[in-house]
Formats: C-alpha cells, sequence, structure tokens
C-alpha cells in the first residue's frame, strides 16, 4: 500500500462495527468514533461440551423432518371447548386424593409459599381436613398424590391447583383428538391460584362449583362446541397477546356464549351473576386460551428426533420444559425471578420466583412472543412499546416457523413465531420471553405485580444433551 493510500485510510472517518463485550466499543465512543454494537456470543456461550452436542445434531435432516411434522401437527390443530365437567370425572389418572399443581414435579417440603398456600385451600375446599392445622398435616403426610397438571393433559395458572371436585373446562382437539383441562378462573385479589384459602376464597369456588359452572356447562353444551381457535385470532387483532391482556378475549366469549346461556334456560339472577362474573374478571379468557394452547402442544408431541419445545411451566421453585422427541423427561433450572412493575407497597423483596404453566401461551407462539400486536400491554409488565416489537421480532431466531393463523397487523401480518427450538436457543444464546403475573412470597397475599422473566439456561442446557446423546452422531458429548 503506498503512503498516499494510508494517509488516506486514516483520514477517513471510520464507523466502527463491535461484537460482544461493548468495552472496546466504549473506549472508541470516548474518543468521537461512532460505533455499531452487535449483541454477539458465541454459540452455546463458547462452552466445549455444548458445542460437541451442537455438533452432533447439525444439518440432521431427520431432524429437520421430525421438527416440521411436530410444527404441523400444531398449525393442523382445531381444539374447540365442547363441556366442562369436574376434573375427577373427566382428567385422566386423577385420583380421589390427587392434587394436580403447576410447574415441573415438586413435593410438599420444597413447595413455595403460593403453592403451599393452594394446597392447603384445595385440602379445605375437599373437605379432607377440618381446619388449616388438619390441611397442613395431611399435606405433609405423604397421603396426598402430588402431580404436573403437564401430565394429566390440564394446566393451571399461578400456582395451577386442581382438585377432584373442582369444575374444569374440557377443550378438544378436532384434528387429532387429544384433549386438555383447566378450572375457571377466580378473578384477581386474594385467589387460590396465588396461595389464598380464606373462608372468602373457599367461599366463591364453592360458589362457583354450585352455580357458575352449571349454568356455564349449560350453555357450552348448547353451543355446540366453541372454536377457540379463531376467537384467539380476532382477540390478537384486538390488542390482546392472550396471556397477561385477555380484555379482548373474554368480551368476544361472552358475546359468544350469552345466547346459548339464554337458549339454554338460564335464568334470572344465576344468568345475571354469571355475565357479571365474567364481565368483571378480564382475565378468565386466560383460562380458556390455556387449554387451547396445551392441546396443540400436546398435538406436537412426542414427535421422534423432534427439538421443538412443547412444554414450559413453573412451580414457584423450579422450571421445567419438555421436548416433543423427548416424552416423558422433564429437564429443570431454578425458576427466576421476574422484573417488572409491582402494585404500590411491594417490591421485589415480596416476590416469589416465577410461578405458573401460563407458559404454555409462549410456547404456542402467543403471550410474549405476540407482544409486538399488544403494546399496551407494556403498561402492565413494563418496558416501551419500541420493547413489545423488539421482544416477537427476536423470537423468529428461535422458532421453527410462523403461525399463519395468529398474525400480528402491526408486523404487516406476519405469523406469530411459533415452535421454539432447543438448538436454535442453545446456537443464538436467546432465551423465550414470558410476560406473567408476580405472586407475593407468602401464602394469601395474591399478586403483587407483573412483568418478564426467561427460563433459565440449565433447562435447555440439559434438553440439548440429552437429544445429543439420543439422536446425535460423530463427537461425543
Amino acid at each position: 500500500m503506498t503512503q498516499n493510500k494510508i494517509n488516506q485510510l486514516f483520514n477517513t472517518p471510520v464507523t466502527v462495527v463491535n461484537l460482544g463485550t461493548t468495552h472496546f466499543g466504549e473506549e472508541l465512543q470516548k474518543h468521537g468514533t461512532p460505533v455499531v454494537h452487535v449483541d454477539w456470543q458465541p454459540p452455546a456461550g463458547g462452552d466445549a461440551r455444548l458445542l460437541a452436542a451442537l455438533d452432533r445434531l447439525a444439518d440432521r435432516p431427520e431432524i429437520q423432518a421430525a421438527n416440521t411434522e411436530a410444527f404441523n401437527r400444531m398449525m393442523a390443530a382445531r381444539p374447540l371447548l365442547v363441556d366442562m365437567d369436574l376434573a375427577g370425572r373427566v382428567i385422566p389418572g386423577m385420583g380421589e386424593r390427587t392434587l394436580l399443581h403447576a410447574g415441573p414435579p415438586i413435593t410438599w417440603e420444597r413447595m413455595s409459599g403460593p403453592m403451599r398456600g393452594a394446597v392447603l385451600g384445595a385440602i379445605l375446599y375437599e373437605g379432607w381436613a377440618a381446619d388449616l392445622a388438619g390441611a397442613e398435616k395431611l399435606a405433609a403426610s405423604g397421603e396426598i398424590t402430588f402431580a404436573p397438571c403437564h401430565e394429566h393433559q390440564a394446566v393451571g395458572p399461578m400456582a395451577g391447583l386442581v382438585s377432584p371436585s373442582m369444575p374444569v373446562f374440557v377443550v378438544e382437539n378436532a384434528t387429532h383428538g387429544n384433549r386438555a383441562f383447566c378450572t375457571i378462573n377466580e378473578g384477581l385479589g386474594k385467589v387460590l391460584r396465588y396461595g389464598a384459602y380464606s373462608a372468602e376464597v373457599l367461599e366463591r369456588l364453592r360458589w362457583m362449583a354450585d352455580v357458575l359452572a352449571p349454568a356455564l356447562t349449560a350453555g357450552i353444551r348448547a353451543a355446540g362446541g366453541i372454536d377457540l381457535k379463531q376467537m384467539i385470532a380476532q382477540a390478537l387483532h384486538m390488542g390482546d397477546e392472550c396471556h397477561n391482556r385477555n380484555k379482548a378475549g373474554t368480551s368476544l366469549f361472552i358475546r359468544t356464549l350469552a345466547p346459548h346461556l339464554v337458549r339454554a334456560g338460564v335464568e334470572g339472577e344465576t344468568l345475571a351473576r354469571t355475565l357479571e362474573f365474567m364481565d368483571k374478571n378480564d382475565h378468565f379468557f386466560l383460562n380458556l386460551s390455556m387449554p387451547f394452547c396445551k392441546a396443540v402442544t400436546d398435538a406436537g408431541h412426542g414427535v421422534p428426533h423432534s427439538t421443538l419445545v412443547t412444554t414450559m411451566c413453573r412451580n414457584g421453585t423450579e422450571f421445567g420444559i419438555r421436548v416433543s422427541g423427548l416424552p416423558g423427561r422433564w429437564f429443570t433450572g431454578p425458576a427466576q425471578m421476574i422484573k417488572g412493575l409491582y402494585f404500590p407497597g411491594f417490591s421485589e423483596a415480596d416476590a416469589n420466583p416465577d410461578i405458573g404453566d401460563s407458559a404454555i401461551t409462549e410456547t404456542t407462539g402467543i403471550g410474549g412472543f405476540a407482544m409486538a400486536g399488544a403494546a399496551a400491554i407494556v403498561q402492565f409488565v413494563g418496558g416501551t412499546v419500541a420493547d413489545a416489537f423488539r421482544y416477537t421480532t427476536t423470537m423468529y431466531e428461535i422458532t421453527h416457523g410462523e403461525n399463519q393463523t395468529f398474525t400480528v397487523p402491526h408486523l404487516n401480518f406476519r405469523g406469530t413465531p411459533t415452535g421454539i427450538d432447543v438448538v436454535k436457543v442453545m446456537s443464538t444464546g436467546i432465551l423465550p420471553i414470558i410476560n406473567t403475573g408476580i405472586a407475593h412470597r407468602e401464602p394469601g397475599v395474591g399478586q403483587v405485580g407483573a412483568g418478564l422473566v426467561h427460563p433459565p439456561r440449565q433447562c435447555f442446557e440439559q434438553a440439548l444433551h440429552a437429544l445429543a446423546e439420543q439422536y446425535g452422531e460423530g463427537l461425543a458429548c
């Protein structure tokens, strides 16, 4: 290079692209050099064993084919709300002394405050103990079977407690025949799913079982099957993301069900109170979107070689995922603290770690994955409108495809990112985004805020190693 060209190079304005750590770019910026930062990190964080696992799974046509099969099965699912019934009568494998809970498996000794409170409330609701002391003794006795909702085709928000005599929605996938179940949403405040078990809570639950559920059952049966897929698609276009914002979904459900309630003969005060209960609870539709999503992901579960995630859930102590190609296995890590907005008088010191099955919405490509279409949600969970768009667009990098039924108008009707791929998560270092409520760490207090959280990386690391061991070739891992 001639001296003139060297002089020309050093006299030409330079824009620097900084990869990874921000330190070098920050130093240049101090001296007036324009810097574009790229938030890059090596695949699998540079961990040699994880890189070996990625190499064993790379460019495998059978894995790509399996992921496409699992994805297509989820996209073809058509879950309908077909009935309501008591959990003990319709949920498979639910014994007389079984309590289902949110998240991966957990014992009484390891349960968080809100989970313990919900267990005690469920025991009192069932009449298995006469008082709180008796309920605590029974919970610790080993006489109750605790099991994840997800292992029994069910889902539950927050603590997610389901006991045998609780009424549940019955959602059936008309395409593949599988079913999913969920309790009725109680509303906000002091409720069982946040660990409350006062007389007021139990009285509400009994009214829901004795009055509300029969009315809803009559209306649902008269409707002959309510198409939840199209209802969610419409709600997304009306500003919901169907996890923490369900205003449109709840309104659409009331509009759809109301005529059938009348035709079914629900009259007078019962009809009025049924409609009022739904109308005053903007989260009512959450307990319909969740079993919808469960029916969808279960349709894609159990496809050999597939690396797609079909379950994300948390019990307040641990976060757990399940993967389509590894049915029957849980991969867990510590439940994370949620970053977000707190109600007046509360702070992070009051919060319990992440809890609930409601991350099934993100697993299905809505919730946090659809925030670009529900920008108003940032007023509830924190952040900005620009953040909401970024969360959705980033999720395209770790998912298999786009849901052409669930589209985002503000992204030119692009389908929501759907089908979380363990390999893509570990290759990019991008973890799924979840928007969620924050429970108080002590039972009975209730919700104290809402915010955003990521799963622990350990879940995906464990799953990657297991996939490489089961389906990988070549290098040892």
